[in-house]
């Protein structure tokens, strides 16, 4: 039978999915429905950059180039690392662009009885069955003309933060409706061009909702166009936590909290006996340690005098990924009344404005601008035209949103996998290894177990998501056992998950995507340049040729096991 893969979207977790796929011998096609690759990247506001210092926002076999020298590149040049990846990989001829897919439907001439008893995924257990196809509807964004095409597998790419707003309702007469100025989205704040965008929020009093980083970036934007004159304010029902600069507190966030020692006092989902014990007796190390940084955050920045401390630990948000680092100088903006943050639980609209608990007047303002993030779950669901497949999808605040087994396979859903809506503190590793996963996966070399374990499995995630998310338990996030999670996935690739040479750096060393492929060091000014060993062939200097120490064993560093292929070659770049 014919193995053909539909990938939908050409962002990150699209491109590199795509990559994967080509090297494992299959011949994808991507459809996307802008006119290039990025994704969200091309739906950014001007002053966006690179929240992750550039070392960890890199693909394994493909480093940014030496003209990048910020340790946090902007927008464009973050564009620019993509489509050179796409480049260079040769994934554009493979990519459909102005090619929006409407829904997918799964036809294999069984009825929905059927499906609901099937012990197997698929029926069989398998990537490809022998009768189940997937009929993706397509529309030209130009045209606007439909065709449909067939595929054995569909790889969801779709991401969660864009597509389909959260905007909150309001009771009658309380809603956007009577005020006389401007509501939109972040998102369609970040769709416009740059001079219009700039041109809209010129002189003008914005009011932002929301408290996480698109909001505090937003407010940014605003008070650096118009200054204390035209201040911004913030409405905000609660604080989150939030670093001063990722490149030196991202360093001391990985030695704290993103090793092994540091899950060893964190329950896993599906741990032994022992490993639970040990979490238990270790809780308070864990406890303390979020407590220490908590008042270092407060030590070091003013969030007591701003009302930025938040209600919740700083283990809390890091387990639902919601740290995020201030944009430049918002400190700055604060102090001189260009930003201004009110704290509100509640909020309604008036031809003025918007009224605030406990305010005796009406906060004035001229545009209103909901930074409440996106319904990803929502978005996957209308993908799918069976109204069988789109009630697995469960809503919260009911469930953690979508249940994937591995954060890619819905137990449910035959013949498709999801890479880029279950989050961690490096999402394009995150993506990557995903990618890795479901190629292997693809190739006949990972074996499911049957759905009754598969969702065993995922309401022991959503389980360990309620224990240590609190209220944003339905975030799916993988960040305080991601080590735990990416093992999981080494083994079901069989190959060994510790990555680290020696006993104390696997305990105590920080993990990232470097551990997962042999690292060249090139000379003493350069940092470690990440490369698949027995993935790709990459041609080395004569220097690190001779220098056969520096390389590290490849039966320990490979989780790939791929036959290297000849024709692929990696870009190094000689910095």
């Amino acid at each position: 039978m014919e193995r053909r893969v539909a990938i939908i979207g050409a962002g990150t977790s699209g491109l590199v999915a795509c990559k994967y796929l080509l090297q494992f011998g299959f011949h994808p096609t991507v459809f996307e429905a802008d006119d290039g690759v990025g994704g969200l990247w091309r739906h950014t506001m001007e002053s966006t950059k690179l929240q992750n210092n550039k070392q960890m926002y890199q693909f394994m076999d493909f480093p940014w180039p030496s003209s990048v020298k910020e340790d946090n590149p902007s927008q464009n040049q973050v564009l620019d690392y993509l489509n050179s990846y796409a480049q260079h990989f040769s994934l554009i001829p493979h990519i459909r662009f102005n090619s929006k897919v409407i829904d997918i439907d799964y036809l294999d001439g069984e009825s929905t009885e059927e499906i609901k008893s099937w012990e197997l995924w698929g029926g069989k257990g398998k990537p490809f069955c022998s009768k189940g196809t997937w009929h993706v509807t397509v529309q030209n964004t130009k045209t606007l003309s439909t065709e449909v095409h067939k595929s054995e597998f569909v790889v969801l790419c779709i991401g969660k933060y864009s597509g389909l707003p959260n905007i909150p309702e309001f009771p009658p007469g309380q809603g956007p409706e009577v005020f006389d100025g401007k509501v939109m989205h972040s998102m369609d704040y970040s769709n416009l061009d740059n001079d219009t965008a700039a041109e809209l929020i010129k002189r003008k009093r914005v009011a932002i909702i929301g408290s996480q980083k698109s909001a505090m970036d937003l407010a940014a934007e605003c008070a650096n166009a118009n200054g204390v004159k035209y201040p911004c304010t913030i409405i905000q029902r609660n604080a989150h936590w939030f670093l001063p600069d990722f490149n030196v507190w991202g360093v001391i966030a990985g030695f704290l909290f993103l090793n092994r020692f540091a899950e060893l006092s964190v329950h896993k989902p599906g741990e032994p006996f022992f490993l639970g014990l040990l979490a238990t007796l270790l809780s308070p190390l864990r406890w303390g340690i979020s407590k220490v940084v908590e008042t270092t955050l407060k030590w070091k920045m003013p969030l007591k005098k701003y009302g930025l401390i938040p209600d919740h630990s700083f283990f809390q948000d890091l387990s639902t990924c919601l740290i995020a680092v201030f944009p430049d100088k918002f400190f700055d903006r604060l102090k001189e009344g260009s930003i201004i943050i009110k704290k509100s639980q509640s909020f309604s609209f008036c031809s003025e404005g918007v009224i605030l608990d406990g305010e005796a007047k009406p906060l004035e303002t001229d545009m209103v601008i909901f930074a409440t993030g996106y319904r990803g779950d929502q978005k996957i669901r209308n993908m799918f035209k069976s109204t069988h497949f789109q009630n697995h999808i469960a809503l919260p605040p009911t469930s953690s949103t979508v249940p994937l087994y591995r954060q890619i396979i819905h137990p449910r859903i035959p013949q498709l996998a999801i890479i880029g809506y279950a989050e961690s503190l490096s999402n394009i590793f995150s993506s990557e290894i995903k990618s890795l996963w479901v190629a292997h996966f693809l190739d006949g070399n990972i074996e499911l177990p049957n759905i009754r374990e598969m969702e065993k499995e995922v309401k022991l995630w959503e389980e360990n998501l309620k224990q240590y998310g609190g209220t944003y338990f339905w975030k799916t996030c993988v960040g305080n056992c991601a080590i735990w999670y990416q093992d999981q996935l080494c083994k079901d690739m069989k190959h060994n998950p510790r990555r680290k040479n020696g006993f104390f750096k696997e305990l105590f060393e920080p993990y990232g995507h470097a551990d997962y492929v042999v690292p060249y060091l090139y000379n003493l000014q350069i940092p470690l340049i990440p490369v698949y060993a027995r993935f790709v062939h990459v041609p080395l200097p004569p220097e690190a040729a001779r220098s056969r120490s520096l390389s590290v064993p490849l039966h320990h560093a490979s989780c790939t096991g791929v036959t290297p292929r000849p024709r692929l070659r990696t870009r190094v770049s000689h910095t």
